[in-house]
């Protein structure tokens, strides 16, 4: 199994919608996004290009938990289940895809996976797809999700918009406190 999980990661990456300077759509949700404690992952070029596009949600529904030890949010692949998960669309380079997929532990702790992403809101230019989305029009977005998770995660509360500091009291702990 683990084997063809890797195989997805690497070969889903050519569903995606790109721009002709090959950069691949990406949809955060959690820790990642602006204002999260690894959004600065993202940030100064290190480990790639990302390009901020725009807000966006789930087009289906899906379960957003807050879960493990360190309480990280995750985006369980179940869908019909939970809520239009809202969050954020950047567009990556290459080398910020192969990094967002060792950060994120794919394939065994999350799947990259091509979902398709309602726009709330378009800034982007850099990256974006042909014709410029306007709200509720969809994109490909790859999207950080997990398959395989304890069966009691599905009886966690399920969240629509994440915030590390939000109201459901659950603080991340960050990796360099790991």
């Amino acid at each position: 199994m683990s084997f063809f999980l890797k195989d997805l990661c690497l070969l889903f990456k050519t569903q995606s919608e790109a721009s002709p300077a090959g950069m691949t759509h990406v949809f955060v949700y959690g820790t990642l996004k602006r204002g999260q404690p690894n959004h600065k992952v993202l940030l100064g070029g290190t480990h790639g290009r990302a390009a901020f596009q725009g807000r966006g949600r789930t087009a289906e529904p899906y379960p957003l938990v807050i879960a493990g030890e360190h309480n990280v949010p995750r985006l369980l692949n179940v869908p019909g289940q939970g809520h239009r998960v809202v969050g954020e669309i950047y567009a990556v380079d290459e080398q910020m895809l192969r990094f967002l997929d060792e950060f994120e532990g794919c394939p065994d702790m999350y799947q990259r996976t091509p979902l398709p992403i309602a726009v709330l809101e378009w800034e982007g230019t850099r990256g974006a797809p042909r014709e410029t989305p306007a709200a509720d029009r969809t994109v490909q977005c790859f999207v950080y999700s997990t398959a395989t998770f304890p069966p009691e995660w599905l009886h966690l509360p399920y969240h629509d918009n994440y915030d590390s500091q939000g109201q459901h009291g659950l603080r991340y702990n960050p990796r360099e406190n790991r």
